[in-house]
């Protein structure tokens, strides 16, 4: 998935992701002064300006931070966008990945900044701000959790492994969510365990760092999957879409696993 970066650009990769881990970072205590009171919209227009109230909040810090480190870099903003980027460099960011979660008081959710490339992640930041916990990776120099380098799982039994998955997205199309559906059942035969939840960067989080064995989704956001899959590729798993061929954010699968139980995952997702 990504690519030795280009000898010919003189930035200072090593610290560029330390200041964009600094952004997450600081983005992440804003969020954290807002959260802890249960937040129960009466009507879905509440509930939308809610989450917009947290993605503004952290994007007030964010982006001027990220623009001043790549002035030239576009911006997404829409974390539930998927598809590919125009050519050259763009932030992907997730001022609050996990919104919903945060609303709801729950503790997994997070702050994702990610630096892509010609459609190929360059370096990534992940905040956790509850557990003070930042992932980090940059293209051909490993990922890392404060420092530590990662490593994926050395798991080479699907029916021992605990396995994940995600939802892309509210008012997912019917023919995703039976998909949906039908892969889990069928990881529940194969895998030891199956953990289903949101957001996804959290459960790709645990396959670099070798806690969970694989983690799957159907349909997809770029915001939610490139600095996960980032960060898998440099902790050494292996990536694909649910079929096994090669991930693009074109892609209607995306697979990411321990190298010992990617070939049998694929093959319990595409029964």
């Amino acid at each position: 998935m990504p690519e030795t970066l280009r000898t010919t650009d003189s930035t200072n990769y090593t610290d560029l992701v330390s200041e964009t881990a600094d952004a997450v970072r600081a983005a992440g205590a804003a969020l954290r002064e807002r959260f802890g009171d249960v937040v129960r919209p009466g009507r879905r227009d509440e509930l939308m300006r809610a989450l917009a109230d947290n993605d503004d909040t952290a994007l007030a810090v964010l982006r001027p931070r990220l623009t001043r480190l790549r002035p030239n870099a576009g911006w997404v903003e829409e974390e539930l966008d998927g598809g590919a980027l125009p050519p050259g460099e763009w932030w992907v960011v997730d001022p609050a990945e996990g919104n919903i979660n945060h609303l709801h008081g729950l503790p997994e959710w997070a702050v994702t900044a990610t630096l892509v490339r010609d459609n190929r992640p360059v370096l990534t930041a992940v905040h956790l701000p509850l557990t003070g916990e930042t992932y980090t990776a940059l293209a051909g120099a490993g990922a890392h959790l404060d420092g530590r380098r990662l490593h994926v799982s050395p798991a080479t039994d699907l029916s021992l492994s605990v396995v994940a998955t995600s939802q892309a997205r509210p008012d997912e199309d019917e023919t995703v969510v039976r998909r949906v559906g039908s892969s889990i059942t069928a990881m529940l035969f194969d895998a030891l365990v199956v953990r289903t939840a949101v957001p996804a960067t959290l459960h790709l989080l645990n396959v670099a760092a070798g806690r969970i064995d694989a983690f799957w989704q159907f349909s997809g956001a770029r915001a939610d999957l490139l600095p996960g899959a980032l960060l898998v590729t440099e902790a050494g798993g292996r990536l694909s879409d649910a079929q096994g061929r090669p991930w693009t954010p074109q892609s209607d699968g995306f697979l990411a696993a321990a190298p010992g139980v990617h070939a049998a995952a694929v093959a319990t997702l595409s029964r």
